[in-house]
């Protein structure tokens, strides 16, 4: 498998070649040897990279979520840096001057609130916009791009942690997703994408053969990314999704739950694909600032790949979580309903729904979504 770099260097030269290049990429841009691609780029002579644009988490992935991103220097290359977690979330005009072509490398998650997809449809509006061409190096989805899961967000609920309507899991590439955001969502600009040679959409990425790397300090494991398009709604709740472990988003819990009690309600409901187990486990710095240094008891997802939904298992989750929580259950109401896409879920697991009414509907949405996804994809 060749992820989009190797295939443009190898293959699709003439996109860049003898143009003054801007790249949008941080520690996942990288060749199956690990080369980064901003030094893959700095060393042609055939082509002239000119500046460097930083999503979340910064150019080499360290920095924490939420962390504002600064601009700088490089200073590998002495390339100038543009923050797009910073002051701006989308490349401005004067980030753009002097670029001829502005390329994407970097590795997705394959969940709606990843927010590296949403800086590449900020950078493709402002692309379009300076008439400059745009180009996807594009990259395997991790978790597969057969499995469609979840609601579809609402639009009346878009923000940076989900712009379009897609559904939580989406099971599309970057390329994929971009040539969608022209063909359905309305972004104007000329759009190139250079495939990732060998993916195949039921491949998870340890089947791809490159190189795993944590997309953020909380993606530490396929494993995580597995469970995130689910647990991730738990960041608008009181409980800890194990941020400062090594098991983020595979573990959910806090000081008060009986992790038995919530591994045996759980895995009652005979979920197809994945078992609940009881466990504890202590955040060290956790960047959500939840139980740091405390004991936390939950649950930790055991997952089959294969037949697992992290979406309904994150909602009989949610469910019987807030039922052994009491009063010690406290929303963050806007942060939890921008995950969602909706306030639908939230104010059904208050009213005691169970999963078949909070996910009516869901069946037909992703019906429609699968077939309004189907031109733009790529891969088969």
């Amino acid at each position: 498998m060749r992820p989009g770099i190797e295939v443009l260097l190898s293959d699709s030269l003439t996109l860049v070649k003898g143009r003054r290049v801007g790249l949008i990429t941080n520690h996942t841009g990288i060749d199956h040897r690990r080369r980064p691609t901003i030094d893959l780029l700095a060393a042609r002579t055939d082509l002239r990279l000119v500046a460097l644009f930083s999503p979340e988490h910064g150019i080499r992935g360290t920095a924490r979520p939420g962390e504002k991103i600064l601009g700088g220097t490089d200073e590998r290359t002495g390339l100038p840096i543009h923050s797009l977690y910073g002051a701006t979330r989308q490349p401005t005009p004067e980030m753009l001057r002097g670029i001829d072509v502005l390329l994407f490398d970097m590795q997705d998650v394959g969940a709606r609130y990843y927010t590296y997809v949403s800086t590449m449809a900020l950078a493709m509006r402002a692309a379009g916009e300076a008439g400059i061409p745009f180009v996807v190096l594009d990259r395997p989805n991790p978790i597969g791009g057969d499995m469609v899961q979840g609601n579809v967000l609402d639009t009346a609920y878009a923000s940076f942690v989900g712009l379009y309507p897609v559904p939580m899991r989406h099971g599309m590439t970057p390329g994929e997703l971009a040539r969608m955001y022209v063909g359905e969502f309305g972004v104007r600009v000329e759009l190139h994408v250079v495939p990732a040679e060998g993916w195949r959409r039921a491949m998870l990425f340890d089947r791809t053969g490159l190189p795993w790397v944590a997309p953020s300090p909380n993606i530490p494991s396929l494993a995580s990314a597995l469970s995130y398009p689910g647990t991730c709604l738990f960041e608008g709740t009181p409980l800890s999704v194990g941020r400062g472990t090594r098991e983020a988003f595979q573990v959910v819990g806090a000081p008060w739950i009986d992790g038995r009690e919530l591994a045996r309600r759980l895995n009652a409901r005979g979920l197809p694909g994945v078992r609940f187990e009881a466990t504890t486990f202590v955040p060290r710095s956790p960047g959500d600032g939840k139980f740091d240094g405390q004991e936390v008891r939950g649950v930790r997802i055991v997952a089959d790949p294969a037949r697992y939904d992290p979406t309904v298992a994150a909602l009989a989750l949610l469910v019987e979580a807030r039922r052994m929580s009491g009063e010690r259950w406290v929303w963050k109401v806007r942060h939890f309903d921008r995950l969602a896409g909706t306030d639908a879920i939230r104010l059904g697991v208050e009213a005691g729904l169970d999963i078949a009414a909070l996910t009516a509907g869901w069946h037909a949405d992703l019906d429609a979504f699968r077939a309004r996804r189907a031109p733009y994809l790529i891969y088969r």
